[in-house]
């Protein structure tokens, strides 16, 4: 009997600084205020990377960074990024987004890792930015750890990029932590 008391005093104790870590963790960051509303049919496409944050997941990519978006069936978005890798070739990344805020559309999750059909470990994309003709995107989380830049052309305008350096240091990200992305002719395909 006292070892199941201890038991359950020590997971409430383990619960409880659970929570309290997470309660000062969430309180650290500033809430990341997305735009009002996206059309997501004109949002689906092609778009061009033209800078993130450096991550583990990209560091294959050496330039050419694309991302495809298709609306499917079911209200999810089908994702297919794409980049030339070290070796000249295309890696190909497939994955669902889900609307996760429908009075905006500017909160999304994305899944890459689907097993069985189901998708596990959803990620936060967030669209704070947006031109007014969806010509650029600026994406990224509330816990600032991602960002992209992303645009219908394979390059920006200095005054449009000057904007979007606006956009982003008033959501607390450092433009200066961007890695611009490379865009180049040819491909090869694996």
């Amino acid at each position: 009997m006292k070892t199941y008391r201890f038991l359950r005093r020590s997971l409430l104790l383990f619960y409880s600084v659970l929570i309290l870590v997470s309660v000062v963790v969430a309180g650290d960051q500033r809430s990341l205020e997305t735009v009002s509303h996206v059309d997501l049919d004109r949002y689906i496409g092609t778009w061009y990377e033209i800078a993130r944050l450096p991550n583990w997941f990209q560091d294959q990519c050496t330039g050419n960074v694309t991302a495809d978006y298709k609306r499917l069936d079911d209200g999810d978005i089908e994702v297919v990024n794409r980049c030339l890798d070290e070796d000249g070739m295309i890696d190909e990344a497939h994955g669902v987004a889900r609307i996760v805020d429908t009075s905006t559309n500017a909160k999304l999750e994305v899944s890459f890792v689907s097993v069985f059909g189901w998708n596990l470990f959803w990620g936060d994309y967030w669209i704070f930015g947006l031109g007014d003709e969806y010509e650029y995107a600026v994406v990224g989380m509330p816990s600032r750890k991602y960002a992209w830049i992303l645009s219908r052309t394979v390059q920006l305008s200095p005054e449009v990029w000057s904007h979007i350096q606006q956009v982003l240091i008033g959501a607390g990200y450092d433009p200066e932590k961007l890695l611009k992305t490379q865009h180049k002719e040819t491909l090869k395909t694996k």
